[in-house]
């Protein structure tokens, strides 16, 4: 996460629609005094998915900001990535955004929600989302991303606040997966406002209840405890 090499040369076209990695070497046992390359993990095809649009929304000149596990990743949580990467921009600039990842030569896909645009590289889906927990994604929340290395290419990355606000905003009764956000809640506490997420979204049930967890826990200080 130190280097900034990668963004300089993008993957070649491959099979008409889609990019793939270069091709890995074949697995095998290796000998007495033969070691081999082990393949690449999904973690490591996540993030080289992200890193190819990240690098492909860059040269387009499109307002976006890396959200998600991969975002967290970047900010210091652990590399243990969801099942996708996830990308945001404003609602207005779908159409553009649709039409830079076309023509570099991935899929792009409208599903049945009205609030992102769904693609695939190297094999991984790519969620673009103009919509965080219900709420579109506005200028001054990309204003305040950070641009930060992601592995080895820099891209704007969703602030610590507003990636956790919007991770708590998404809680409700059929998706609260406290075990998936506590890690990164518990690696980004000193980079967060935690007032402000209480003022964000302090009043939903489902929020309060984790924001009660993370004191009882003593990843944050409680309310009345706070000089």
């Amino acid at each position: 996460m130190v280097q900034n090499g990668d963004d300089a040369t993008l993957a070649p076209r491959a099979e008409g629609a889609g990019l793939r990695l270069a091709a890995q070497p074949p697995v095998e046992q290796p000998g007495p005094e033969e070691t081999h390359e082990l393949p690449r993990d999904r973690n490591q095809a996540i993030l080289e998915a992200a890193k190819q649009v990240g690098t492909l929304l860059k040269r387009g000149g499109h307002e976006f900001a890396l959200a998600g596990s991969v975002a967290a990743y970047a900010h210091g949580a652990s590399e243990n990535l969801q099942h996708d990467a996830d990308f945001c921009i404003r609602p207005e600039d779908a159409d553009a955004v649709a039409a830079t990842l076309r023509d570099a030569g991935l899929p792009v896909r409208t599903p049945p929600e009205d609030w992102l645009l769904k693609s695939t590289c190297f094999g991984q889906d790519i969620d673009i989302i103009f919509e965080l927990a219900h709420r579109p994604v506005s200028t001054g929340m990309l204003q305040r991303s950070e641009e930060i290395p992601v592995d080895s290419v820099r891209m704007p990355v969703l602030a610590p606040t507003d990636l956790l606000s919007s991770l708590l905003a998404a809680f409700s009764e059929h998706h609260c997966d406290f075990g998936a956000v506590l890690p990164i809640a518990r690696a980004l506490r000193e980079k967060v406002d935690w007032e402000r997420i209480r003022g964000d979204v302090g009043d939903e049930a489902m929020a309060a209840a984790f924001l009660f967890l993370l004191e009882r826990l003593n990843v944050i200080t409680p309310r009345e405890e706070q000089p």
